[in-house]
């Protein structure tokens, strides 16, 4: 059963975090109020997650980050970002922050990105082996538009990275969330053309409900059945590469905010490619906008 350890100074935030949480019963969670608390209570339970509000009294979420990166880097932290913390969050992601959430839309996200990093977090400790080391890996796949594709292939990225030493955990969960929200962005949008509604519920959506009905739907309709996701993945000692490109119709690019301006953090629309901003060195669309180049310097 996952423990998700949840810290925040204010007993109501707690009660809202949690109340959210404990909707999905495979989830034990429990509570800290300040950050010395909540590395004891690491240290102690061994949680798979902790959630951290980040500006608290004292030591902040951003504290919380720089010690759990030395101390405990196996255990993913996620963040709640309030209005007016959009510059600290940005500098939490850099310190290693697996993910964020803004306050507003904890009632929509939270659960979700809790559920995609555990998922992150599992792959690594149930694939242990013993891996040959290589100095470069290069590959290429033409991917049909199934979402369980994209589990696999993020799964076989964080493989070749390990097995050419590339990053730490932090690291490489990095990598995996960029890759992940922007091969999402791709299939879903580009080539399905869902809005970002339907893609936020077709993503939650059960077997037999109407939202995965219409997935399977439009898996099987064209244009979108005949579409195909490329991915190209360039690892080296020295710098990861990756290009994911689309076959539908692209977007307007200049549409796009400047997404290292600290400000659209807030924006919970913009929430994939601003992380995907962050975690990654250099971040560029092609002018129809299906094609996303991403970059990173090890």
């Amino acid at each position: 059963m996952p423990i998700i350890l949840v810290v925040d100074d204010s007993p109501i935030d707690q009660k809202l975090v949690g109340g959210l949480l404990d909707r999905d019963i495979d989830w034990l969670v429990t509570y800290a109020d300040n950050v010395d608390s909540a590395v004891t209570m690491v240290n102690e339970i061994f949680p798979d997650v902790v959630i951290t509000d980040l500006q608290m009294p004292g030591k902040s979420g951003l504290d919380l980050l720089n010690i759990a990166r030395e101390k405990f880097p196996h255990v993913p932290v996620i963040l709640t970002t309030g209005q007016g913390s959009e510059d600290l969050a940005v500098k939490a992601l850099h310190a290693g922050a697996a993910s964020y959430v803004p306050k507003s839309a904890l009632a929509t996200q939270l659960a979700d990105t809790v559920q995609q990093i555990l998922a992150l977090s599992s792959r690594v400790k149930n694939k242990e082996r013993l891996m040959d080391f290589s100095t470069n890996c290069r590959y290429q796949f033409t991917i049909e538009n199934d979402p369980k594709l994209i589990t696999a292939l993020i799964e076989f990225i964080g493989d070749r990275m390990r097995q050419l030493g590339l990053g730490d955990q932090v690291l490489i969960r990095h990598v995996a969330v960029a890759v992940e929200e922007a091969l999402v962005n791709a299939m879903f949008h580009g080539n399905f053309e869902f809005d970002d509604d339907q893609t936020h519920s077709i993503r939650r959506a059960k077997p037999g409900s109407d939202q995965h009905e219409l997935l399977n739907s439009r898996m099987q309709e064209e244009p979108y059945t005949s579409r195909k996701l490329h991915f190209a993945m360039d690892l080296s000692r020295k710098q990861g590469q990756f290009v994911i490109r689309d076959q539908g119709a692209g977007f307007d690019v200049n549409s796009l905010p400047d997404l290292s301006d600290s400000e659209t953090i807030a924006d919970a629309s913009h929430r994939g490619l601003t992380l995907i901003r962050n975690f990654m060195d250099e971040v560029k669309f092609n002018d129809t906008g299906n094609e996303l180049r991403m970059s990173l310097n090890f």
